[in-house]
């Protein structure tokens, strides 16, 4: 059997479904990775899977253009002819569904990872694509041989309600998981206090309280506060909401911060913090910055919405909820973390316990797994139990 993931952007499959590819890929099925042209695309034939690139501008309204791209979607499923197509992200869903159905693809699941800008924005743009989207999404994400994964219960609902998808396609799974394998527990701070320090990983888009971020750093800073503001993430020119280079550059220029740029050793930056914050104002899948951060025993700091409360569901049990669009109350409850290094610990404990019960990389690729074999149940469900 032959399985195409697709995603809006190479670094999406190589960081979040290379262990979801290799393990489909253990169980004897062929698997091709396809995206747009990136730096990551090339990665994959280390681990023996094949990648394609797809030209595909993500913020691109043009029709022509968008023509174009489904009509190359199109294309590749013809010549590759796979048994089941799972495409991420909200763009991608939409014309995976539409190019699968036109291509003759038996089986289809489309993975929306938070409802994104057309559905979290205000912006007129944003409110003048929405009834469009919807209109496409319910042609699109129906059918018999089709399902929908989410990955928290308010998405879920927002689609039932709104109808973009067929309440019985739906399923729901929390989030990519991690591999807990490699993000183990931190050493415990000893000897001396040090200053205390704060990581925000995620791409550097407004929604994600980048900006809030940084005024919450410069804040304590004039508080006389010795905090350290790490910054992890890279601009992302196809968002229309991506934070500039030159103002990321500006803040670690000034000594507000210290932009990290792209990280490729996650768990030994992990290792070297002591909060992760994520102060975002928009729908999130689950955010697995927060995740990653939880399994090695860091207290997170968050906001109390749709997918950041699936990580920390209880203020002050599992992690901290701050205002959202807010940098006072995300510099108090750092301020409050640097007072309180043992409410730091008990959090980072907690955080730990929730990552080991509920986001093992291994419980969602069955989950997965699962909603395939719903879809290709013969095939699939001789494969897992060999």
């Amino acid at each position: 059997m032959k399985f195409i993931l697709f995603a809006n952007t190479d670094w999406y499959l190589y960081n979040f479904r290379l262990s979801t590819a290799l393990q489909l890929r253990s169980m004897g099925m062929e698997v091709v990775m396809v995206s747009p042209p990136g730096e990551f695309g090339h990665r994959f034939e280390q681990h023996g899977i094949r990648w394609r690139p797809l030209p595909m501008e993500r913020s691109s309204l043009n029709p022509w253009r968008e023509a174009g791209t489904l009509a190359r979607l199109v294309g590749v499923l013809r010549e590759e002819r796979p048994d089941l197509l799972h495409s991420f992200t909200l763009k991608c869903a939409v014309y995976g569904a539409l190019a699968a159905r036109a291509a003759g693809v038996p089986a289809v699941v489309n993975a929306v990872t938070g409802l994104g800008y057309v559905f979290s924005s205000d912006r007129a743009k944003a409110r003048m694509l929405r009834p469009l989207v919807s209109l496409l999404m319910r042609g699109a994400l129906g059918g018999e041989h089709s399902r929908v994964i989410l990955q928290n219960p308010d998405d879920a609902q927002a689609f039932a309600d709104a109808r973009l998808a067929p309440p019985h396609n739906i399923r729901l799974i929390r989030g990519s998981g991690v591999d807990l394998s490699r993000f183990l527990l931190r050493d415990a701070e000893g000897g001396a206090r040090r200053p205390l320090r704060v990581l925000l990983a995620a791409r550097l888009l407004r929604e994600k309280g980048v900006c809030e971020y940084a005024a919450a750093a410069e804040r304590l800073r004039a508080q006389g506060r010795e905090v350290r503001f790490l910054l992890a993430g890279m601009p992302d020119p196809g968002n229309p909401h991506s934070v500039p280079a030159a103002e990321v550059e500006a803040w670690h220029a000034q000594g507000t911060l210290e932009w990290l740029g792209h990280v490729e050793d996650m768990p030994a930056l992990l290792r070297s913090v002591d909060v992760m914050a994520l102060p975002s104002y928009y729908r999130e899948g689950v955010p697995k910055s927060l995740i990653e951060a939880g399994a090695c025993g860091i207290a997170l700091v968050t906001t109390n919405l749709p997918g950041c409360r699936e990580v920390v569901s209880r203020d002050g049990e599992d992690g901290l909820h701050v205002q959202p669009r807010s940098a006072d109350s995300l510099a108090r409850v750092i301020a409050r973390l640097d007072d309180d290094r043992d409410l730091l610990r008990r959090l980072g404990e907690r955080a730990r316990a929730r990552a080991l019960a509920d986001f093992d990389e291994k419980v969602v690729i069955r989950k997965t797994c699962e909603v395939y074999g719903e879809l290709v149940p013969l095939r699939l469900q001789g494969a897992m139990a060999g």
